[in-house]
Formats: structure tokens, sequence, C-alpha cells
């Protein structure tokens, strides 16, 4: 019977008869259900269509607020991956199903309101801060909208606003989860505790080699070296050409005498002050009038001056104290006003300010003429040192040739060996060892360009593979970590035998006297600690973990083992912080409003033009 009713379907009589069906089938829905959704509308809520218009600029939107989080703009891959195109699909369905909810109710967005609307969007405001009608025609044209556009928005958005207010603005906080949460935050407990240390118990023995090389083998990975790299390197910029750099005198003099009217350098004054009360005030004022040296009434008044070093007028921010400093001779003081109240200025010594004399000037004259000569020289002996890298001449006989450094390093991934080159940028640092680690032993390798001017070369001489080390490398490590772990096994082991002791009934002063320490009565404390840091949040945990005669051990967030058995529970009273009822109030309402929103959208039904959706995102991504 099959094989009949297939071979009829491959003749031309039953081709014939299938089309008809074909063409009968979708008189009863087949073709509503292709054509349903138009070409231009993305998603249907309910009677609401979603066009793509609409789509793109709240997609668009979502995109420029995930940029100033992110710092750049989502690529359309990226922006997929983080399930925007969904997110955007999503609002816009909660938003065409509130508004169909506001259809239904009657609800309206007055003239006045909208106005009001209007006038609050900071977007639209002048340097004012009052409404802009310019603004808001420059806004509108950004985002491609009418004024007939914008305020069916915002009608939309007011519609919306007053559903949502009249539906869950009043909504608060049961009493008895109110309550709960403040038990939960306010409750506070005192527990007697004492903590167990490495002389509560006895010292492990020393192990053995046999012991020593079980651990290292089944803790080999602790115990690696990381690979290395063994370079030299020679740095050529302006400054390490200058440093090679010898300037004769008399070039240094002929220097002086061509630029020194414009050589000057500022007066500078040794200056100190005191701040002075009420009494001393008067004392000092009466010393200035007899000629007291500063230093006598300092020690007379049993105060310590504050020395505030050598310095030009222009280095002082405080006008009061730069005039009064600078209008003093040697050893003199004056009294001024300060922000606290009087206080005295001396000067102790002046350094005269004018030309500098050759001698004063020679170390800054002799490097300026060098870096000048450097940055004359520096591009030629670049190419130079090119060409000898081209003929594969070795950094030292280069750095010879032109009396530059040469650094040696063997460097690791994090390139902190890179240190042995002086100020060295840091950014320049985490180039330079990435180029080490790509490179090959014996193939000649590019130069680096280095922040500001100047570039890096560098040889690879030696790589030291990883590997696992030997036990005379790390004996000390090894036995180290070992009475660690064999110290913390008996602490944990005398905790539970602690804790076993007070399951049965033993009095916890005498199981800490077991252990020959003391019980202590902690502060209360609430579930994050006690104030006074005796009890941290781990240990206060563990503590309200059961009723009022629990007991327990924890370790410490400072790795000890603190055993405690509570004293007290003191329940929270009162009423929740205001601002805490409000945040969770508030919190409250996002939650029931999330939830009828969602439960309003899937009512009215969701109806998604994948094709028409693909098309619109790949209008906007220019795919």
């Amino acid at each position: 019977m099959l094989d009949s009713l297939r071979g009829f379907a491959k003749s031309w009589a039953g081709k014939i008869l299938g089309a008809f069906l074909l063409v009968g089938l979708a008189g009863f829905g087949i073709n509503n259900v292709i054509t349903d959704l138009g070409t231009n509308t993305v998603a249907r809520v309910g009677d609401a269509e979603i066009d793509s218009r609409t789509f793109l600029r709240a997609y668009e939107r979502q995109l420029n607020q995930v940029a100033q989080q992110l710092g750049s703009v989502p690529t359309a891959e990226q922006a997929m991956s983080l399930g925007i195109p969904s997110m955007v699909l999503q609002n816009l369905a909660q938003d065409a199903a509130l508004d169909q909810l506001a259809d239904d109710f009657g609800v309206g967005a007055s003239e006045a309101k909208l106005s009001e609307l209007l006038r609050a969007d900071p977007s639209f405001q002048g340097t004012l801060g009052a409404f802009d009608p310019q603004a808001f025609t420059q806004v509108l044209r950004q985002n491609g909208l009418t004024e007939a556009q914008y305020f069916e928005d915002q009608s939309n958005v007011a519609r919306r606003e007053q559903v949502v207010l009249s539906l869950f603005a009043d909504t608060g906080m049961p009493q008895t989860a109110s309550s709960l949460i403040n038990r939960y935050v306010a409750d506070q407990r005192t527990v007697d505790f004492f903590v167990l240390g490495d002389t509560n118990v006895d010292t492990p023995a020393v192990p053995t080699e046999d012991e020593l090389a079980a651990y290292l083998s089944e803790h080999q990975g602790e115990f690696r070296t990381v690979e290395s790299r063994t370079v030299q390197m020679l740095r050529l910029s302006p400054a390490d050409l200058a440093a090679t750099k010898t300037i004769g005198d008399d070039a240094i003099a002929a220097e002086y005498e061509r630029t020194k009217a414009g050589l000057t350098k500022a007066e500078r004054r040794t200056i100190q002050q005191v701040v002075l009360n009420d009494a001393q005030v008067a004392a000092f004022e009466a010393g200035l009038a007899a000629g007291t040296p500063f230093e006598t009434l300092v020690s007379d008044n049993a105060l310590t001056a504050t020395d505030l070093g050598s310095l030009a007028e222009a280095d002082i921010s405080d006008a009061n104290l730069a005039t009064a400093a600078f209008g003093l001779a040697d050893g003199e003081f004056a009294i001024i006003d300060g922000v606290t109240g009087k206080r005295a200025v001396h000067v102790s010594a002046i350094e005269a300010g004018g030309v500098p004399s050759l001698a004063e000037a020679r170390e800054q004259i002799a490097q300026n003429l060098a870096r000048s000569q450097a940055r004359d020289e520096v591009a030629d002996v670049q190419d130079q040192v090119e060409e000898l890298r081209a003929a594969f001449r070795p950094l030292s006989e280069i750095a010879a040739r032109f009396g530059l450094d040469i650094y040696e390093a063997d460097v690791t991934a994090s390139g902190a060996e890179l240190n042995v080159l002086p100020e060295l940028d840091p950014a320049d640092a985490s180039r330079i060892s990435q180029a080490i680690f790509k490179a090959e032993k014996g193939q000649l390798t590019a130069a680096i360009p280095l922040a500001g001017s100047g570039n890096l070369y560098f040889d690879l001489i030696a790589i030291e593979p990883a590997r696992d080390q030997t036990l005379d490398e790390v004996r000390e490590d090894v036995l180290a970590a070992l009475t660690a772990e064999r110290t913390n096994a008996a602490l944990l082991a005398a905790s539970a035998d602690a804790v076993a002791k007070l399951d049965a009934g033993t009095p916890i002063a005498d199981v800490a006297a077991s252990y020959n320490v003391f019980p202590q009565l902690s502060t209360p404390f609430s579930r994050f600690g006690a104030a006074d840091g005796s009890i941290d949040g781990v240990v206060a945990g563990a503590a309200f973990a059961g009723g009022s005669d629990h007991h327990g051990s924890a370790l410490n967030e400072s790795g000890e083992y603190v055993v405690f058995q509570v004293v007290d529970v003191i329940a929270g009273e009162g009423p929740l912080d205001p601002a805490a009822q409000a945040n969770l109030e508030n919190e409250a309402r996002v939650g029931l409003y999330g939830e009828f929103v969602t439960a309003i959208r899937d009512d009215a039904g969701l109806r998604v033009n994948q094709q028409a959706l693909q098309q619109t995102l790949a209008i906007n991504t220019g795919l």
C-alpha cells in the first residue's frame, strides 16, 4: 500500500494533486503564519507592533549605555554575546504590554504633564539650567525623532508610570519580614572562647629524608623554577648618547658667554615657622621689639620650629608667607596670620639670585651641549648600529664602538629583572619581556621602540627552561612546608578533640586548661563579627549556626583555630533602620513590578519576526 502511494506521488498526476493540496491548505492559515508579520515588523505584542525603526532606536541607545561602561562600542558579535538584541526586544515588549494595559484602563497623560516632563529633561536644558528650544530641536534631530514622535513616546512613558505607581507605589515590606531581617542584622551573641596555636600542640618530629622526598614528589608542582632567558641589551636614545659625550672647558665657557644674559637664578631663602597661642604671641611680640633672637624665643617658650627648607618666592603657595619671608633680612623674623592663628616666620639664610657664575652654570651647560650633540647624531648612530646588527656583530662590540653601556639580565616572563635598565618606563618593560620570550636563540632580533625616543636592542644568549627542583635545592622550603602541614593537622585534631569534650559536657574552662590556655569572654558581636576585632566574621558565622547552647570551632581569618561556646543570645529589638527599610521596600517593589510586567507581556503574547530582526541588525551593523 505504502509503496503504491510513493509511486503515485512521483508520477505527474500525483504532483498535480499535491500542488492543489498545498494551495488548499494555504487558505486554512499557513499563508497567515508566514505573512502575518510584515517585513518591517520585528515583533508583535498582542495588537501592538514593534517596527524596525523603533527597535533600532532602542538598540542604539542600549549600545551607547554599554559603551559608556566598556569604554568602546561593542561589535555586532559582542552585542549578540551580551544578549543586547534580546534584552532590547524584551524591554520593548514589556512597554508595549503596559501601553495596552493603560489603554484598557483608560489612562492618559495631560499636556501639562508632558510639558513638565519636557522641561525637566536635562537633555534639553541650556547653560543656565532652563529649557532651551534649540537644544530640544538638536537632540531630536540627532536621534531621528520628530516632535510628534517624541511627545507620543513621552505620553506612553507617563501612562506606564501612572499604571506602575498606582499598583506598586504603596507596596511595603510585611512586618514579619521586616522583623526577621532586623533580627538577622541586629541579633548579638557573646561566647567563651580560646585560641589554639603552635604552642598548644606537640612539635612535629623532624621529617626523615624519605619523608621529605615523598612530600616533594607529591607537591612537585609547587617546587618548580620558571623559565628564564639570559639577554644582553643595548639602549640607544639621545640621553644614552649624551652620557658618552665629553664637553671641553672652552666650549662650556663659550656657551656661557653666549647665553649668560638669559641665565638667571631665583633668590632662595631658608625659612622656619612656628605656630603660636595667645600667650606666645605676646612673648614673641615683646621679643621682636627687644631684638631677642628667634631661636631664643622658641627655646624659652618650649616650641619646636618647622623647617620649610630653602625656597624661591615662586615655590611658596601661601601669599602671606611669601611676602613676609622675602621682606625680611637674614636672621630676622615676623609675626603673621595663619589658618589656625598667629605664627612666627624666620629667615635663617639667604641665597642671592641673579646671573650665576661660570662655575655654578658649568654642569648644566655641559649637559645641554651634550644633549644637543646627541640629538644631532642619534639618527646617524642608529643607522650604523642597524648596519652592524645586520652584519651579526655582537652587541658588546657595538656598545664598545659607541661608548654605550651594555646590560645583562636573566629575564623571566614578569620582566621584573629589566630594572637593570635605568629609568625604564613600565610600559616598555612589558613590551621588552614579551619580545624576549618570543625570540629564538641565534636569530637576529628587531629593535624595540621605547617610549619617548630611542630603541632597545637585545641578543638572546641562553634559555633556562622551567624544571622541577631537586630536594637539595629546596630542602629548607620542603621541610618548612611539611612541618607546617603536620602542625596544622595537629591543630585541627586538637580543635576536633576540644569540641568532642564540649559535646560530652566538659566545661569550656576545663577544656581550655587541658591545652594550657584560659577561655576569654567576648564582647557582644553580630553575625559580621565584633567591633573590637576579637571575633571575626568567620567565627561569628560559626557561632550563629546554632542556638543558645551551641559550641564548636572555626578557623579564623588569621589562620588560628578558635574553640567557642555560646554564653548569651541577645535578640535585636526596635524597628529596622529607616534607610535599610526603604531599600528593602524598593527591592520588593522592583521584584513585584518585574513579575507583573512579565505576566502582562506573556498574557498579551510575544511573536518575533526573526527574519525582520536579523535584517534590521544586519542593516545597523553594515553587513
